[in-house]
């Protein structure tokens, strides 16, 4: 089968665009944190810290109303209030430490301190200041999500999190709390990289389906017997795009693309399609105005002989301007079973 690298067109198609932040998520349970600072803002990242499992020291002169309160019973973790001015021995050894300082000088010693001592620092509302940066949450831990603007518009981060708290009942929360459980028994799930992930492209499947409520023993004995009755040779999907974009996907050509191994494309198609797709598919650019079709029907061939999932995108209107076949007849030809998706409503 031809690489990918072959036939990718110019310029190179990235799996993803431009980042302002890597977002990065910090396991703290039973490391120690150093908080520097007393008032109301540093209140509520002591308890956020704490909810960790970390162990947050605290350095103030004077501790707003509440503070010792939450050192009684923390969420999680310890909270130890010092009753003095943080000093630069006090972050060695930290992992990781931050300041709600009232002035830029001390904000600056702070950030300097923490980075001599090789300890990531964040300074409150003082984003110069600052190697990495809080986001809005949504907490189902162990299903945590984080939102970022880079500290560009904080209310709107917010208000993006209420619309993903919206969609996310609190049930996932044992569904995330199972998949975790699950994973600690490695070959339950399957004693393959392949059957470990169709199992898991199942379970996520079933999830979202029966997000009212939470797993049972019987839901996980389902799965696994699903994924073991599986035929490991999967139709060939060919996925039409339509005049709505990536808007005008269906459900079922989500689902496709999230489970997706090899991912033939047209060079034409509109990057937000190509979002959905999981990032470790393999991609092959397609340039439809030069590529011989039938080299492109031989490399999906190929990779369904190999034991994956092959997706061909490509646009509608395009191939109809053209008068070209959709290719599942030649698929067709070559012993592949051929699902087409048309594309759905956009307004």
């Amino acid at each position: 089968m031809q690489d990918e690298r072959q036939s990718v067109s110019d310029p190179v198609a990235h799996r993803i665009a431009a980042l302002a932040v890597l977002p990065v998520f910090f396991k703290l349970d039973g490391k120690r944190v150093v908080l520097a600072g007393g008032g109301e803002p540093s209140l509520w990242k002591a308890e956020l810290l704490s909810a960790t499992g970390a162990n947050v020291e605290v350095f103030a002169e004077r501790f707003a109303e509440g503070f010792r309160e939450l050192a009684a019973s923390p969420p999680n973790g310890r909270l130890v209030l010092k009753d003095r001015r943080w000093t630069p021995e006090d972050l060695r050894s930290a992992a990781l430490a931050v300041g709600a300082l009232g002035d830029d000088a001390e904000a600056a010693e702070f950030a300097s301190a923490a980075r001599a001592a090789g300890v990531p620092v964040n300074i409150v509302d003082r984003p110069a200041f600052c190697d990495f940066q809080f986001g809005a949450i949504v907490n189902r831990s162990p299903l945590v999500v984080g939102i970022s603007t880079d500290g560009a518009a904080p209310i709107f981060g917010q208000a993006i999190r209420s619309l993903i708290e919206g969609l996310l009942p609190e049930s996932f929360k044992s569904w995330a709390e199972a998949a975790r459980a699950l994973r600690r028994d490695s070959d339950r799930p399957g004693d393959t990289m392949e059957k470990k992930r169709r199992f898991w492209q199942r379970f996520t499947d079933f999830a979202i389906l029966n997000a009212d409520r939470g797993p049972t023993p019987a839901d996980l004995d389902q799965l696994m017997g699903d994924v073991a009755a599986e035929d490991r040779r999967h139709p060939v999907v060919i996925i039409e795009i339509g005049s709505g974009g990536a808007e005008g996907l269906t459900l079922g050509a989500v689902r496709t693309l999230r489970g997706a191994d090899h991912i033939f494309f047209d060079d034409n198609v509109p990057a937000a399609v190509m979002e959905f797709a999981r990032r470790e598919a393999r991609r092959y650019p397609v340039d439809a105005r030069a590529q011989d079709a039938q080299a492109v029907i031989d490399n999906m061939v190929a990779a369904s002989a190999q034991g994956g999932r092959v997706v061909r995108i490509r646009m509608r209107m395009a191939v109809e301007a053209r008068g070209e076949a959709d290719g599942a007849g030649a698929l067709r030809a070559a012993g592949l079973s051929v699902v087409v998706l048309p594309p759905g409503y956009a307004p």
